[in-house]
C-alpha cells in the first residue's frame, strides 16, 4: 500500500496489528512507532525490523495514525501531537470510551477520524473488528481504511454507540474462556489423552458446539437439553452471576 502508518504506543495492540499486516505481506511506504518505554519499542523493532522507531511528532505526521493508548492518556497525548496532524491525516483510535467528538475537540484540523475496537485474534488475521467513522469521510477514503483494516480479519462498520458493547463481547471475550481451555487441556492429558489429542478434542468440539448453539435453529434450552449429564451444572448459576457482576459494571466503566 502507498500509505505510511504511524503508531502512538507500541504495546500489545500495535504488535497484533503489525503481525496481521506482516502475515498478509502488506507493504507500506513507512511504519513509524513511538512509545514512552524504550524497552517496548526496542522489542517491537526486534520483531519487526522494518519499522522505524521515532518520536511522537514523527509518528503523528504519517498518512494514517493509530492511537494505540489506554483511555486515561489519550487526550493529553492528542494535545501534545496535534501540531503534527493536518487535514489529510486519517486518525484511527483503538481506545474505548474516548469518542470521535472528544478526539475532534483536540484535533479540529483532522476531518477523518475513526475508532476501531481491535481484537487479539487479528494476530492470525481472524479478528472481529468493529469500526466507526466521522461524518466527513468520503466513500473512497472510508473504503481505503476498510481495505486496510480487513487485512486483520472481519472488519465492519457499526454505530459509534455500539463500540463499547463490542469491547465486552468481542475484544475481551477470549479472556473469559482461555484459562478454562488451558485447564481442560491439562485434564485431558491427566485422563489419558496426548496433548495433541486433548487440544484437538477441545478445539473441534467447541467450534461445533458454537455452531449448534447459534446456527442450528434450536433454542438455547433445546441445545442444552441435548446432553443430560452436566458435570458442573450445579455451578451454572454461580458462573452466570460472575459474568453479570463483572461484565455489566465493566461496560458501565468504559462507555463514554
Amino acid at each position: 500500500m502507498k500509505q505510511s502508518l504511524g503508531f502512538i504506543g507500541g504495546g500489545r495492540v500495535t504488535r497484533i496489528l503489525l503481525q496481521a499486516f506482516k502475515n498478509k505481506n502488506a507493504h507500506f511506504n513507512k511504519i513509524v512507532v513511538t512509545d514512552t518505554n524504550t524497552d517496548v519499542s526496542g522489542n517491537l523493532k526486534k520483531s519487526f525490523p522494518d519499522i522505524q522507531v521515532d518520536n511522537a511528532f514523527v509518528a503523528a505526521s504519517q498518512d494514517i495514525l493509530f492511537i494505540s493508548l489506554h483511555p486515561p492518556v489519550v487526550m493529553d497525548t492528542l494535545e501534545l501531537i496535534k501540531g503534527s496532524i493536518n487535514s489529510n491525516t486519517i486518525v484511527i483510535s483503538l481506545a474505548p470510551k474516548i469518542t470521535i467528538t472528544k478526539i475532534s475537540s483536540k484535533l479540529n484540523q483532522a476531518k477523518n477520524i475513526a475508532r476501531l475496537i481491535p481484537n487479539a485474534t487479528s494476530f492470525i488475521n481472524e479478528g472481529y473488528n468493529p469500526v466507526c467513522f466521522s461524518p466527513d469521510f468520503t466513500m473512497n477514503e472510508k473504503q481505503m481504511v476498510l481495505d486496510l483494516l480487513r487485512l486483520m480479519g472481519n472488519t465492519f462498520e457499526v454505530p459509534e454507540e455500539k463500540l463499547e458493547s463490542y469491547a465486552i463481547m468481542s475484544a475481551m471475550l477470549p479472556t473469559y474462556f482461555w484459562f478454562q481451555w488451558k485447564e481442560l487441556t491439562e485434564i485431558g492429558i491427566r485422563t489419558g489423552l496426548t496433548e495433541e489429542e486433548s487440544k484437538n478434542s477441545i478445539n473441534d468440539t467447541i467450534i461445533a458446539s458454537l455452531k449448534l448453539m447459534f446456527k442450528s435453529g434450536l433454542t438455547p434450552a433445546e441445545v442444552m437439553d441435548l446432553i443430560p449429564v452436566k458435570p458442573i451444572g450445579e455451578h451454572e448459576a454461580q458462573i452466570s452471576e460472575i459474568y453479570r457482576s463483572k461484565l455489566i459494571p465493566l461496560f458501565e466503566k468504559i462507555k463514554p
